[in-house]
């Protein structure tokens, strides 16, 4: 089951073009958006690691760099911020293997295989739902804990 994105106070929602540029775009956006929950900078950090890796791996993958369009939608409760990046490219036949560290589609180019894994280390829970020939869509799930809150449990 896909992270249900409708419990969100706050939404967005982006649709743009799957091209190596926008990586960029979806970074600043998400950062943007997520600054109303007053992360610290290595949440902030960890976040749009995150989004850049799904948005990557739709571009290489999905789309194997020939265009198509990619959307990120967003949502933010009181203390947790929900992300889901969608595509409509090629699918994924075998998700559990496509989400084994160092397993990549594309040996012969320098990609590491460890998008997936990234997410995982990054976000707090990470959901990838996909149907060969119609898409694949990334949910991931981040918590944050208030400042004062922090601050407070280090004393």
């Amino acid at each position: 089951m896909v992270i249900d994105m409708n419990l969100g106070k706050k939404e967005i929602r982006l649709e743009f073009d799957a091209i190596s540029e926008n990586e960029a775009l979806a970074r600043v956006v998400i950062a943007a958006f997520l600054t109303q929950l007053d992360p610290t900078l290595e949440e902030l950090q960890d976040v749009k690691t995150a989004v850049s890796e799904a948005v990557t791996n739709a571009i290489i993958h999905a789309y194997q760099e020939k265009g198509g369009k990619i959307v990120m939608g967003a949502a933010l409760t009181d203390d947790e911020l929900l992300v889901s990046i969608e595509d409509f490219g090629v699918g994924i036949e075998n998700i559990q293997r496509a989400m084994e560290p160092l397993f990549t589609t594309s040996p012969e180019t320098e990609r590491a295989g460890m998008g997936f894994a990234f997410m995982e280390a990054f976000m707090d829970k990470l959901e990838v739902e996909s149907v060969v020939g119609v898409g694949t869509k990334v949910c991931m799930r981040k918590k944050f804990y208030p400042a004062k809150v922090w601050k407070d449990s280090q004393v």
